[in-house]
């Protein structure tokens, strides 16, 4: 079993900003605006470099929407920057009309995704904006699971036409992802080989589930798992491959089990190969006030939700 080592915790949202970084050096025609959070989304060091190609649009977000949608009219590509919250929920009116029913080449990059947002409770919290992101047409959904991930994540999104949603998160996680790595849009990757089930995870979930899988090994039980880090456009072809040799599967995401991976995965199986399937994710709720650990407990989206899961869904296997 091939063992995954933590490089040092780190936040992805670092990973956004060191992409950033290198894509203002080397492409000129990359523009970022932000709306009042230029910390927080780790964007310092793009605007301290270029200035002219930086737009501080305030606490705006719905306006910041529509001057990235207006940008790339002019060959601009345009990185937004602000919380998952009102990347979607505040804006979804001009995401939807500008930017995805015109097809414009906008990069939605959204931080403190999740319950891992902690202190700030669930006003910021979205638990729905993959759903919302995935159901506009044309609209790539991403979900990145460490540093390394997501800074190859944001250089790949540049090369990409069309308008893309990176998901990615505020606190520190293990970095276990290669340094150097191709990130293709669409492609899941196989992080570990299994025959008794299929763990299919994104984000933050990625890790734990390596955990799980580790841990399950223990008790004879052997975890095929997946990272997907492209939940639209989905790697059915992967899903499907992996669960004809383990015919069970368990999806794990920080996200509400309505509207997300797992119900995309759920949608493949079930017009390609059913399968019991079991989920790890929010159920129906808000969040609330807490540290990002007491709330991954809390809410049962970590390593010991996962093997519960596969307990579960290997007693309901044929």
């Amino acid at each position: 079993m091939k063992k995954y080592t933590d490089q040092g915790k780190k936040d992805t949202r670092s990973g956004f900003g060191a992409g950033l970084t290198e894509l203002g050096r080397n492409n000129d025609k990359v523009v970022a605006l932000c709306a009042d959070l230029v910390g927080s989304l780790k964007m310092d060091t793009f605007m301290k470099e270029h200035p002219d190609r930086f737009f501080q649009v305030g606490i705006a977000e719905a306006n910041m929407m529509g001057i990235a949608a207006g940008l790339t009219i002019g060959g601009y590509i345009p990185f937004t920057g602000t919380f998952a919250n009102f990347s979607t929920g505040r804006v979804y009116d001009q995401v939807r009309q500008s930017i995805a029913y015109s097809h414009k080449n906008v990069k939605i990059c959204a931080s403190h995704a999740g319950l891992t947002l902690g202190e700030d409770g669930a006003t910021h919290q979205i638990l729905e904006d993959i759903g919302l992101m995935k159901m506009l047409p044309g609209m790539t959904v991403l979900n990145t699971c460490d540093f390394n991930q997501t800074k190859a994540a944001t250089l790949a999104i540049a090369e990409h036409q069309g308008p893309v949603y990176l998901r990615f998160g505020r606190p520190k996680v293990p970095n276990f992802t290669p340094e150097e790595q191709t990130f293709e849009i669409g492609k899941a990757v196989q992080l570990q080989e299994g025959t008794d089930v299929t763990i299919v995870a994104t984000g933050h979930l990625v890790w734990e589930a390596l955990v799980a899988a580790e841990n399950l090994n223990i008790q004879g039980i052997s975890a095929e798992v997946l990272n997907i880090h492209t939940i639209k456009p989905l790697d059915e072809e992967a899903l499907i491959r992996s669960v004809k040799k383990t015919g069970c599967m368990v999806t794990a995401e920080e996200h509400n089990y309505l509207g997300g991976l797992g119900e995309s995965v759920a949608r493949t199986l079930a017009t390609q190969h059913p399968c019991p399937q079991e989920f790890v994710a929010t159920r129906d709720t808000f969040g609330e006030s807490g540290t990002p650990a007491q709330l991954m407990e809390k809410y049962g989206l970590n390593n010991k939700a996962i093997e519960g899961a596969v307990l579960r869904v290997l007693k309901r296997k044929a």
